[in-house]
């Protein structure tokens, strides 16, 4: 076994780190209590005399008691819709809990926001639910409470083919794959939405508050001149007595819920994916000094093996070619006894043997080389991948492009794109151009895809860019426009940029699953591996081809 990481002086720098990051995450925590909120006290309060549960209420009950809830997409739409008055978590909450031992996808529709309304990113977001339950093979609860599509963004919802009907297009697939969905009338369900539920396996709805139909009051008294009230064209004694478009009817919340808790407890078994796992070990050191550990400044080097020493199990860590393309770290290891291949940023400068020092966060030649064999020497042994993102790109440069730079990174994108065991990803850090590609970004299929409140993402840093951006935005005329003006100009160019950076602006368009607490990426890569240990049918690693 290899020794990895030390003790740390708790000395100014430490403290300094460790403010920060705290910092940091006591900002986040902040904005996602008020975001947990949803419409707000005042909206809640109207909820609940109408005799409804709030939906993160329902998802309390519905779940096991005390268990963990990993929720996903919380800070979807962040800032985003303000012209409408925007939409807290995207008027969806979504995640993955137990149900009497079960993992279960959970989805459901926040009507103290715009009345459960769907905006774009809504709708990415369910797709997103629909994509993790489908890759393991997860059963799915739908507890639906929605006004529709906001009409006002109708264009950006409803006809491509990332949009609205292909939710429904999924429900069909899910059910022929034998994904087990279960839909919970709890509100409205109107228009296309409707076929959401009713495309589900098996559907139920709860009297005087859920109600289903392609046409509300309104509109079929416009269309056909026809009065007819909301329980007579979609209400629950309607569609379970006359008809049959739903299965249950539920006279409240919790019985509904307590229904499906039922439902799910009587489902059959299946095989598991086989993934290692044994008695786990706690870390050699305390979780906690990452926080200590992780620079304050991402331009400052820090020794990610010290980072990995407060993640793994103690006495777990095999390293993989130590000697060579030392700014990747690959390493066979354990984390809470599950077995997995880690594949890190090494973000410490490092010397070659050759006496020669390399940027941390960059990727040469042979780091590229190293994380590709690697890569695919996981994907023969059946062990899951963990990517740990710190990376400011591959190295530029005369030396790297007659190196082949080019040729070694398309091996480990290569190697990434192909690979079929389950990949989480972490943004610990800087996920920049191709880096981000080949350290498993958003784009590469991870199981799991979350970020630290440090990480930023972007086709290269801010100061790079902005002046970039500056040289082009000032073309021929940069001798006719006087210091202050570039100065200006650029200023407004990196605020941009910034913002851009910024961690919730990533979180808010889906970028990553989450923006979590570094401490908890050891309980969540945990979790993550047993949701996805539920797929039992791990094709064949085919890499394709691969020059050498």
């Amino acid at each position: 076994m290899a020794k990895l990481g030390s003790e740390i002086n708790h000395d100014n720098g430490f403290n300094r780190n460790e403010d920060f990051n705290k910092n940091l995450l006591r900002k986040l925590k902040a904005k996602a209590g008020i975001i947990k909120l949803g419409g707000g006290k005042e909206n809640i309060e109207k909820h609940h005399k109408r005799n409804k549960l709030t939906a993160r209420e329902r998802i309390e009950k519905l779940i096991d008691p005390g268990s963990y809830f990993l929720e996903i997409g919380l800070f979807a739409a962040y800032d985003m819709y303000t012209e409408y008055g925007g939409a807290p978590a995207s008027g969806t909450i979504f995640g993955i809990g137990k149900i009497h031992g079960r993992d279960v996808v959970v989805v459901a529709n926040d009507a103290t926001v715009k009345a459960g309304a769907w905006f774009p990113i809504t709708c990415k977001k369910n797709l997103r639910a629909q994509e993790i339950s489908i890759e393991n093979r997860l059963p799915i609860v739908y507890l639906v409470d929605s006004a529709g599509v906001f009409l006002p963004m109708q264009d950006e919802i409803f006809p491509d083919k990332e949009h609205f009907g292909r939710i429904f297009r999924n429900n069909a697939v899910m059910s022929s794959m034998g994904i087990t969905q279960i839909a919970a009338i709890m509100g409205p369900c109107v228009a296309g939405g409707a076929y959401l539920p009713i495309m589900s396996d098996e559907a139920m709805i709860v009297e005087k508050t859920g109600s289903v139909f392609l046409a509300g009051p309104a509109l079929v008294k416009a269309a056909i001149g026809e009065d007819a009230d909301i329980e007579e064209l979609g209400g629950a004694s309607m569609h379970c007595e006359i008809s049959g478009v739903t299965d249950y009817k539920m006279p409240n919340d919790d019985i509904c819920l307590e229904t499906i808790r039922n439902i799910i407890s009587k489902l059959g078994h299946t095989t598991k994916a086989g993934f290692d796992r044994i008695a786990p070990k706690p870390p050699k050191f305390d979780s906690s000094e990452i926080y200590g550990i992780l620079s304050d400044d991402r331009t400052k080097p820090y020794d990610t093996y010290q980072l990995l020493a407060r993640i793994v199990d103690e006495d777990s860590f095999d390293e993989y070619k130590a000697g060579i393309g030392k700014t990747i770290i690959t390493a066979y290891a354990r984390i809470d006894g599950w077995a997995v291949g880690i594949v890190a940023n090494q973000r410490a400068i490092v010397k070659t043997k050759k006496g020669e020092m390399q940027f941390g966060g960059v990727i040469y030649c042979d780091s590229a080389d190293k994380g590709t064999r690697f890569i695919m020497n996981c994907n023969q042994k059946n062990i899951p991948l963990i990517f740990l993102q710190d990376v400011t790109g591959f190295m530029v440069g005369t030396r790297s492009e007659q190196g082949g730079i080019i040729k070694d990174g398309a091996k480990m994108v290569n190697a990434v794109a192909n690979s079929v065991v389950p990949k989480i990803t972490f943004i610990i850090g800087n996920s920049y151009g191709a880096g981000n590609y080949a350290m498993c970004g958003k784009a590469y299929d991870p199981r799991f895809i979350f970020g630290w409140p440090t990480m930023q993402i972007a086709v290269m840093g801010g100061k790079q860019s902005s002046e970039t951006l500056l040289t082009i935005r000032l073309g021929g005329n940069k001798d006719k426009i006087s210091e202050e003006e570039k100065q200006k100009m650029l200023s407004e160019i990196q605020d941009r940029y910034n913002r851009q950076l910024d961690p919730l602006y990533a979180a808010a368009r889906l970028w990553v699953d989450d923006i979590i607490d570094p401490i908890d990426t050891r309980k969540i890569i945990s979790y993550a591996l047993e949701i996805a240990s539920n797929n039992p049918n791990i094709p064949r690693f085919n890499p394709g081809v691969i020059q050498t």
